[in-house]
């Protein structure tokens, strides 16, 4: 369960105003006053230091992907920042704060998604000085050392099936915000473990920025043999379910900008897979 957070940050880019709140409320930030929507604004909502996804600096790769798309449809990109984490959703885009959301599953339930713009999973990587060879779960390489896993995440069901939970070494399925993103494979270079199960964007990405030479490994699909050990996920651009004129805006620029986005996803070394249409959790029991 998520505990809920002390301090919660907001920041408006095109008027600069920085917020504090203490709490959660229906209604977004306390103090905060409503703005009149204006149709020059591409409004995206997003986490103000999270890489690689977004920072409120603008380097994350969704910030990019975001940029793209606000230039094709001639509008003036503007943020919502917002801690990613318990309240996010309510106190973002269904506090009318923001309209777009760069990247959420596709099948999620409670915004309308766009066609999937692409698709990544969970890797292994580990230290390439390792000499480990890892494709699989049979890997005898994976019983030699430490492994690091989001504790709850879909690769403890494999790692649980294999015997390997004895060499698990669990971190928080929600980022202590005392901790940089970049925390597990901070430690995966520092020696504190020897294997990193990470999704895809976070160990591709931060595996790229290392000076210590990382292998990054895409897992194989789990979801024949468990579907909550589902290791793939289609992404999708979202929006309020009610804002079908929106998103049919928005899709179209994605259509027109797909190499430009795959293009961003490959400068960040983000890992991605070919998109499998109707992909959906409920297809799978």
């Amino acid at each position: 369960m998520f505990k809920k957070m002390l301090l919660l940050v907001a920041c408006i880019t095109h008027v600069g105003f920085v917020f504090a709140a203490g709490a959660d409320r229906e209604d977004g930030l306390p103090g905060m006053p409503y703005r009149t929507p204006d149709a020059k604004e591409f409004r995206v909502c997003a986490d103000p230091d999270n890489m690689p996804y977004s920072t409120q600096k603008g380097e994350g790769f969704e910030n990019k992907i975001a940029e793209v798309l606000a230039k094709d449809l001639g509008k003036d990109l503007t943020y919502e920042f917002w801690l990613d984490r318990q309240g996010y959703l309510r106190n973002t885009i269904n506090a009318q704060r923001c309209d777009v959301i760069i990247g959420m599953g596709s099948d999620v339930d409670s915004l309308r998604t766009s066609k999937p713009y692409y698709r990544s999973g969970y890797v292994f990587v580990y230290r390439k000085s390792s000499n480990y060879t890892i494709k699989d779960w049979d890997a005898e390489d994976l019983k030699k050392g430490f492994i690091g896993i989001v504790g709850e995440s879909p690769p403890t069901i494999p790692l649980r099936d294999y015997g390997l939970m004895t060499n698990a070494r669990p971190y928080r399925l929600q980022r202590d915000l005392n901790f940089p993103p970049s925390l597990m494979i901070d430690d995966l270079v520092a020696g504190k473990i020897d294997v990193a199960i990470v999704w895809g964007p976070i160990g591709g990405y931060f595996a790229k920025q290392s000076k210590e030479p990382l292998v990054v490994v895409p897992i194989p699909e789990y979801k024949s043999v468990n579907v909550k050990g589902k290791e793939e996920w289609n992404i999708s651009v979202a929006v309020r379910k009610k804002d079908k004129d929106r998103m049919e805006m928005v899709q179209g620029a994605i259509d027109r900008n797909q190499a430009k986005i795959i293009k961003i996803l490959d400068d960040y070394g983000i890992p991605h897979v070919p998109v499998v249409t109707g992909d959906k959790i409920g297809n799978q029991n």
